[in-house]
């Protein structure tokens, strides 16, 4: 009497599946990760077919050499955020227009805009159109 099953089973675990799931993962996050690179490409940012509708307020600008000007009066930069504060006084949306010229390191135009963050103020960055 051999009572034996004729089935066995198979103790053994087949890796195609897994393996096939671990490449697409491993495509999926090549080309996610080439997407997300913040320098992948060089940016330019002074040029943009944007208008304005915004009446300007105030202009400020920063040129080439680290010229500080409000409305065309120059001014020292450890008094910008006084000149302006005294200048968005009036009216009911204070708002700046903010001309930086390309050559200004990124760090002085983050300080300009940080004074605008801190005290709630609507910048406007001026580019030339194309």
């Amino acid at each position: 009497m051999n009572l034996r099953s004729r089935n066995k089973v198979n103790a053994s675990f087949s890796m195609s599946s897994m393996t096939d799931l671990v490449f697409l993962l491993l495509i999926f996050f090549i080309i996610v990760s080439t997407l997300v690179s913040p320098y992948a490409l060089p940016v330019d940012l002074p040029v943009s077919a944007n208008k304005t509708t915004k009446k300007q307020n105030i202009s400020l600008r920063i040129d080439r050499d680290l010229i500080y000007s409000v409305n065309n009066k120059i001014i020292d930069p450890t008094e910008l955020e006084s000149v302006l504060a005294n200048s968005l006084t009036n009216g009911d949306e204070p708002s700046i227009v903010f001309h930086v010229d390309q050559a200004v390191p990124t760090g002085e135009t983050v300080k300009v805009l940080d004074i605008a963050k801190r005290n709630k103020w609507k910048i406007v960055l001026a580019t030339k159109p194309k």
